[in-house]
């Protein structure tokens, strides 16, 4: 137990306090059994043990931050660990990389009931294997999925000043306010293309020269490891998987053809559906629908983005088209910031939010005449720094969490 403490220490000394993310405040930490879940590289090690030494004085023993992916746990079981540590007074316990750790739900549910006065926080990079063990701790563990950074948190990083996050309906309602106040600050503008290329992981912060490869050997394995362990993919097959990324980093805005996609990949057009699935899990894609009440798991998908515009573009063999960058941006905003996102559809607005606005994305030029219908319609528009009447620039919803 002693090296344990050790190595908490250790971490403890070496994490950054200069920048907390807003999602640090999101989460009930009173809770007894919390799972912060999301993508590799989004930064939830950090959140974590920063979390820790903002509440806790050094030394303190009464709380252990630990690894599941550590040699420590070859030999040792997380239900020993914790039996430890509570009969040392311990009250607080966080496991990282839980999903490393073969059985783990099972464990965690037997150290919920056992030891009633103890609070677990555990996370895991691997959406798949904690969907898959989560069923084992209904009712007992709630959840958090943390994005990677908005373009707000990514403003903050870069200039160094405090930007509070806006509501939707308040950035609806008072666009040409919040767009003029975030100016007097800085020029969003100066700094919007560099967020949709390397923006949105906070490793950016700390190796800019390695950012392209790292996120590629996050699409990997997820990829080669991941899909092929939690979801039974033949290993023969990943590679058609790639290829199947590749055709969806080239896609125009418009509606999907899955039949042509599985014909140019050669396989067959469930398995590509199934696919689609099974990236979207792993938060690598987003599937989009026109209502998401009537959908299917294998259900056509009427859009199909990556999951964030720094994916796309490092994915793309050239220059992504520039109204898929705009969309890829837009939907990951609104879904991290917790919205219900769904396809437009051909005649009406790009997409519909919350089952009450609709949103046509595009350039600075954008009219209204394709939602001069709609009753709260608006622009999110490219290119523009101020909000007038309901044309907001695109930027701004990248203030949203």
């Amino acid at each position: 137990m002693e090296k344990l403490f050790e190595r908490h220490d250790e971490y403890l000394n070496t994490v950054p306090m200069d920048f907390i993310r807003n999602f640090m405040y999101t989460i009930n930490w009173d809770s007894r059994l919390i799972c912060i879940k999301g993508p590799k590289g989004v930064g939830k090690s950090t959140l974590i043990l920063q979390k820790i030494k903002r509440d806790f004085a050094n030394g303190d023993r009464h709380v252990l931050y630990c690894s599941a992916d550590t040699g420590y746990f070859s030999t040792h079981t997380l239900t020993d660990t914790a039996d430890r540590f509570v009969k040392m007074g311990g009250k607080f316990l966080f496991i990282d990389e839980i999903h490393k750790y073969d059985g783990w739900s099972q464990e965690l549910k037997e150290i919920y009931d056992l030891y009633k006065n103890l609070h677990i926080v555990v996370s895991g990079s691997s959406l798949l294997e904690i969907n898959n063990g989560k069923a084992d701790l209904s009712r007992r563990m709630v959840e958090y999925e943390m994005p990677g950074m908005s373009f707000r948190e990514y403003l903050c990083f870069t200039t160094g000043l405090d930007f509070v996050p806006t509501k939707l309906d308040n950035l609806l309602r008072n666009a040409s306010a919040f767009c003029n106040e975030i100016k007097r600050k800085c020029h969003p503008l100066e700094h919007f293309n560099q967020y949709l290329k390397t923006g949105y992981y906070p490793f950016y912060f700390e190796d800019r020269t390695t950012y392209n490869s790292r996120v590629e050997n996050i699409i990997n394995y997820t990829i080669d490891t991941e899909l092929t362990a939690q979801r039974n993919i033949d290993p023969g097959n990943t590679r058609k998987i790639k290829a199947l990324l590749q055709i969806i980093s080239g896609l125009v805005p418009f509606e999907v053809d899955i039949a042509k996609i599985s014909r140019n990949i050669g396989i067959q057009r469930l398995t590509t559906l199934k696919y689609l699935k099974n990236l979207e899990e792993a938060k690598i894609i987003r599937r989009l629908f026109t209502d998401l009440n009537s959908t299917g798991d294998l259900q056509k998908p009427d859009k199909i983005l990556l999951d964030n515009s720094n994916l796309l573009h490092i994915l793309s063999l050239e220059t992504p088209e520039k109204g898929t960058v705009r969309e890829t941006f837009f939907c990951n905003q609104l879904a991290s910031a917790g919205h219900v996102v769904e396809y437009g559809g051909m005649k009406t607005g790009d997409f519909r939010i919350d089952r009450k606005y609709i949103i046509e994305v595009g350039g600075r030029d954008k009219d209204f005449s394709q939602i001069k219908d709609a009753e709260n319609g608006y622009i999110a528009a490219d290119d523009i720094d101020s909000g007038l009447f309901r044309k907001i620039p695109l930027w701004a919803f990248g203030f949203l969490y």
